[in-house]
């Protein structure tokens, strides 16, 4: 079913963010609206963010309004560090069971699912498989609170799946991720001056490049590729290989004995390791990423090739700038509908034109007798179009062609019927008109 009302939550992470910029640089895709409680990262230009709690029924309010046929859950927190236990759970297990229960419902539009889960769903022990393929299931009890949120959630996933049998569901378990852009404990720790490691253990390291996170969620919006799947970069190394990547000594300073011990001598040395961290520096961990491979995507990057591009950013971090984008509210609604934007009056002839052209099939269609176009969204102007005041649309007629000018009034004339715009169109269709 091919996506093209699509709603990712969570689009203030950097994988939510350039998503919906991927998605929104794409002219079949008709919407992308992107919901959480903080503003992006990236500059949006086509999709529309919507700042808001995860609230079943205000997601669900978005769904219904806006049509969505997909909708990709990138809201996963999977890093104990960046919040408290309490709203981790709150966001990972509770936000999840809200997001399901917006798409729920025999009247939904939902049509897609694709929920970001992580690795830490295997767990870490010293008698895992060189390689966990999805069809393995946990062989010991969560032993962190992430394993247990991550757990907890894709049972709700699996559970809506049961009872959405109509509805494709895609969980996509990532390695851990790194890259330029990506703030975490793993870019942390590789940040210091000396690698540390805890004495007696040198594990089996796995990620993947930011890129090929954005790479996955976008290949399974754009394919049917149901049911679970890892997302992992080829390849695994050895802590000490990545240290001698990223040009690092490295130094077995941790102890091996107490997860509290050994987090209290990394604080020590500049970084905050979490539970679930320290399990993997014992035991490591690898992903069969083959099933996913099969369902047609390609990975960019080697987990070689990932640490190497990391050491690059690291090597030239001090050389560059750290001018960020950050979203104004205000700033990017004048961008977008401003009239005094080049662009603007270009967009709002093409979407006014578009809607006419859907009505003038829907009124053909019930003279005919037969059923409305499916899945055509009701006709409403550009983005925006309908909050400008008539004087802002009168500013915009002269920058629009002949064809334009009509559908524009066909579209007045039928839904704000506000006269002075009305007459304004005729006054320069009847000066057009002239010889």
């Amino acid at each position: 079913m091919p996506s093209r009302r699509i709603l990712i939550t969570g689009v203030s992470t950097h994988w939510g963010g350039r998503l919906a910029q991927a998605l929104e640089a794409d002219e079949r895709v008709e919407a992308v609206i992107g919901v959480d409680r903080n503003p992006p990262k990236v500059e949006l230009n086509r999709a529309e963010f919507v700042q808001v709690a995860d609230s079943h029924s205000l997601i669900r309010r978005i769904v219904d309004a806006a049509e969505i046929d997909t909708v990709v859950d990138t809201r996963l927190v999977v890093d104990s560090v960046v919040t408290t236990p309490r709203r981790a759970h709150e966001n990972n297990v509770i936000g999840t069971l809200n997001v399901l229960a917006a798409c729920s419902g025999p009247d939904s539009p939902v049509r897609k699912v694709v929920f970001r889960s992580s690795a830490h769903w295997y767990g870490c022990e010293q008698d895992d498989p060189a390689f966990f393929t999805e069809d393995m299931g946990r062989r010991h009890p969560p032993r962190t609170a992430v394993e247990r949120d991550v757990v907890d959630a894709e049972r709700s996933v699996a559970d809506f799946a049961a009872r959405h049998p109509g509805v494709t569901v895609t969980v996509l378990r990532f390695a851990d991720g790194l890259g330029p852009d990506l703030r975490t404990s793993w870019s942390r720790l590789f940040g210091l001056p000396v690698v540390p490691m805890i004495l007696g253990f040198d594990p089996r390291l796995q990620f993947i490049h930011q890129d090929d996170i954005v790479g996955c969620l976008e290949h399974a919006v754009r394919h049917d590729v149901g049911g679970v799947h890892n997302c992992a970069a080829d390849g695994v190394l050895a802590l000490s290989e990545v240290a001698g990547l990223l040009g690092k000594s490295y130094a077995p300073v941790l102890p091996p004995w107490g997860t509290g011990v050994a987090a209290g001598v990394a604080r020590r040395l500049g970084v905050a390791l979490p539970p679930e961290m320290l399990r993997q520096l014992r035991f490591g961990r690898g992903l069969d990423n083959r099933t996913f491979k099969a369902a047609g995507y390609r990975y960019g990057h080697t987990t070689r090739e990932t640490i190497a591009r990391f050491g690059e950013h690291l090597r030239l971090q001090p050389l560059r700038g750290t001018d960020s984008y950050r979203y104004e509210r205000e700033l990017e609604e004048f961008l977008r509908y401003s009239p005094s934007v080049r662009g603007n009056a270009a967009r709002v002839a093409e979407s006014v034109a578009a809607g006419a052209t859907r009505d003038a099939e829907r009124e053909g269609a019930s003279r005919a007798g037969a059923p409305a176009p499916s899945g055509a969204p009701a006709p409403s102007g550009a983005p925006g179009y309908d909050d400008l005041r008539a004087e802002e649309v009168i500013a915009l007629l002269p920058s629009l062609d002949a064809d334009a000018l009509r559908a524009l009034r066909a579209y007045e004339t039928t839904h704000r019927g506000r006269r002075t715009v009305i007459g304004a169109i005729e006054r320069l269709q009847r000066w057009e008109a002239q010889p």
